[in-house]
């Protein structure tokens, strides 16, 4: 396989990847700066960072800006060479409906992220927020229609465009960019090509923006990839990279608990899930006894994190920042586990490398 280094303007990765952010907890400094010292970009999930810190429940916006500094130091540490070099790159994820999101961009960008990486809505504002800084910014879309939207808001408002694009497709994990019909047709003859058209067309548009602003865009494509095959079919669409997520956590680095890394070894086919998130979006999770419990009734929500912006605490099933603590830190049967589609076909703990190698075999 033809390895290019990915350049995002100024800023170089040695290979053309990106680790997907992963929230809460499971992506922090450990798997992003190990992501990053084999050359590719660490992600850190921005979502309920500071679930750690003492002061989180009662502080939880003031100790999630504070651990996003404290984690990217560290990360930087894990990721520099012994002169002091890095291959790779360092990066948050911050989803769009994340609440007070302008506050978490500013927060990320002063404090020296290569990049940073939104979906979960259109950042339609993201330009402002990184204004004065070299922060390298990509919105994650999964049709042309969302693409064309943003490239084109960020071009009439701000005169500028996308530094890189993230194409999710239906395979990813987490939360989803696509309505419960759409993802009831994926293993359905012919779903593949036709969303391989989807990301052309995405492509397509990418490119003629690349042309008016005369820069390169690169675009990644994420969503189900796991091996070199996968990723040598992404580069035959005229993708510039690949996101991967889920076999990272797997490994020996990734910062989740031993347990939440066993419930993705241990996880089949039947046990993968689209479930609908207490913020109304389609996910993909591992079932388990707190999904099959959340199917007979709501769970008690005492407090509220204000996690994110569309949660209503009174109408959610569950609180989701709970959830997902209880699984990242172990409780893997009364929390919530999201996953990608290729989680049946991890059978054991790896580390970084082995993962990067089968990507780039």
């Amino acid at each position: 396989m033809n390895i290019k280094p990915l350049q995002i303007g100024e800023k170089t990765a040695a290979l053309p990847l990106i680790q997907g952010g992963m929230g809460v907890g499971v992506s922090l400094s450990g798997l992003a700066g190990a992501v990053a010292r084999e050359g590719g970009i660490g992600v850190i999930s921005t979502a309920q960072i500071g679930f750690r810190e003492p002061d989180f429940p009662d502080n939880s916006k003031e100790a999630n800006l504070r651990a996003m500094v404290s984690e990217l130091k560290q990360a930087k540490k894990i990721a520099a060479k012994a002169d002091g070099s890095c291959d790779g790159l360092i990066g948050y994820n911050i989803m769009t409906a994340t609440r007070d999101y302008p506050d978490y961009v500013k927060a990320a960008a002063k404090a020296g992220a290569d990049v940073i990486i939104s979906g979960a809505g259109l950042p339609v504002d993201m330009p402002e927020y990184v204004k004065g800084t070299d922060t390298k910014i990509a919105p994650i879309v999964s049709s042309e229609k969302a693409a064309r939207i943003i490239l084109k808001m960020w071009d009439r408002h701000y005169k500028r465009t996308a530094d890189f694009l993230i194409i999710e497709g239906p395979h990813a994990g987490g939360h989803l960019g696509f309505s419960n019909e759409e993802l009831s047709h994926i293993g359905e003859k012919g779903f593949d090509f036709s969303y391989d058209l989807e990301i052309q067309k995405i492509i397509a548009c990418v490119r003629g923006y690349e042309e008016k602003f005369q820069t390169s865009i690169p675009v990644i494509l994420a969503g189900g990839i796991m091996n070199a095959p996968q990723v040598r079919h992404a580069f035959s669409l005229g993708a510039d990279g690949v996101q991967v997520a889920t076999p990272f956590v797997t490994t020996e680095e990734c910062d989740a608990s031993e347990a939440f890394k066993q419930a993705y070894v241990n996880a089949r086919a039947e046990d993968i899930e689209i479930i609908k998130s207490p913020v109304g979006m389609p996910a993909r999770a591992i079932r388990n006894a707190f999904l099959e419990k959340m199917k007979l009734g709501r769970e008690n929500i005492t407090k509220c994190y204000r996690c994110l912006e569309k949660c209503n605490p009174k109408e959610a099933p569950y609180c989701i920042t709970q959830a997902l603590i209880r699984s990242v830190q172990g409780d893997v049967e009364n929390g919530l586990i999201f996953c990608g589609d290729n989680v049946q076909y991890l059978d054991r703990i790896s580390t970084v490398s082995q993962v990067i190698r089968g990507l780039f075999a």
